[in-house]
């Protein structure tokens, strides 16, 4: 099994996790995003996993993305796995709104992150680890 690469372990806050994913949200108070991502040794690419592993993990971004979408009313939800900065493979599932800074063009590069304080979180949050947590025994 692997670690999670230090800069997702800075960068993000966990939400929970299965045997074969961990989830994570971001820090940044711009976006509601969810990051995935497989426990898996030196994988860097989607095309490394088996086509089981990409099932799994469609699966669980899949229901990350509906509830996402769901609970934040956004208007566009992006998915991603760029990898440029962490080679380890992680799938990134934000919510997009009109009136966001970086509204049409990507996030990635976009002004400043702001971090949330110590002990905050955003109010969607809760209801998404509630959501989610219903699925981990099927996912898994």
């Amino acid at each position: 099994m692997a670690d999670l690469h230090e800069r997702l372990a800075k960068d993000t806050r966990a939400i929970g996790e299965t045997a074969h994913v961990w989830l994570r949200w971001m820090d940044d108070q711009r976006y509601p995003w969810v990051v995935v991502v497989p426990k898996l040794e030196e994988v860097t690419e989607w095309y490394q996993l088996s086509e089981e592993q990409q099932q799994y993990l469609l699966k669980v971004v899949n229901r990350c993305a509906k509830h996402l979408h769901k609970l934040t009313g956004a208007a566009k939800i992006n998915i991603g796995t760029l990898g440029n900065m962490v080679p380890q493979l992680h799938v990134h599932v934000v919510a997009r709104f009109t009136d966001d800074e970086a509204w049409p063009g990507p996030v990635w590069g976009s002004g400043q992150p702001r971090p949330w304080g110590e002990g905050e979180q955003p109010s969607w949050l809760g209801p998404l680890r509630e959501r989610l947590s219903h699925y981990d025994k099927e996912a898994d």
